[in-house]
């Protein structure tokens, strides 16, 4: 009887530390799941901005039902679709140029002496083209965005592009880079890519997996410059 007493108390420690252990594990389990469910959930979101900046970069007319079919299907996986209230991703492609004497005066804001005037974005980077397809509300772009609404919106045709004089006056054109500045000229030294050269640049993101309350909610996000 002694023995069997003992035996029974061994089995109930047993079951206690193992329930114990069991409190630690399992949250670390659960957690280690949801982190590796979106490491690759964040490759697939690079691969996305990859493959829709190599598109783009090449002519893809993204403004074309057809060609946003295609783009949905490569961000199937990240549950991308046209449907900006129902799509879980969002996809923002950006054309933008350096603002040079040439832009200037190609608009005419010149002087006389070719010298930029009147010309507001002068050494700046501006819009040339812009088109998001997803969730607009999902995640906003790291460069900016053409201002539409104000006394002076900037114009978008059908295609996402800009008109010339925007690009050139119009300061709600004007993109932001944050960290890196692709073309500068500092007391007379000139660095990065060439005046007038256009940059075409990818951005996606995605909703990445929830696994509560280990995992919250987080979006993953890429961009690529072509």
């Amino acid at each position: 009887m002694k023995r069997r007493r003992s035996r029974d108390r061994r089995r109930g420690a047993a079951m206690l530390e193992f329930s114990l252990i069991m409190l630690v594990l399992v949250p670390l389990l659960l957690g280690s799941i949801g982190f590796g469910l979106n490491m690759l959930r964040s490759l697939e979101v690079i691969q996305l901005a990859r493959d829709a900046g190599h598109m783009f970069a090449r002519g893809s007319d993204f403004s074309q039902p057809g060609t946003k079919t295609i783009l949905t299907t490569l961000g199937d996986d990240v549950g991308l679709t046209t449907n900006a209230a129902t799509s879980n991703a969002v996809v923002v492609l950006s054309a933008v140029t350096y603002i040079d004497k040439a832009m200037c005066a190609a608009d005419g804001k010149v002087d006389a002496h070719g010298e930029p005037l009147g010309c507001n974005n002068y050494a700046k980077w501006a819009f040339t083209k812009r088109l998001v397809i997803g969730n607009t509300s999902l995640r906003t772009s790291n460069l900016g965005s053409p201002l539409q609404t104000g006394p002076n919106p900037v114009v978008l045709d059908a295609a996402g592009k800009t008109t010339l004089h925007d690009q050139v006056t119009n300061a709600g054109d004007v993109a932001v880079f944050t960290g890196i500045n692709p073309y500068a000229v500092v007391n007379g030294a000139v660095s990065g890519l060439p005046s007038g050269q256009v940059i075409y640049i990818s951005e996606a993101a995605a909703n990445g997996i929830v696994v509560p309350p280990f995992v919250p909610n987080s979006v993953m996000y890429s961009f690529n410059m072509f």
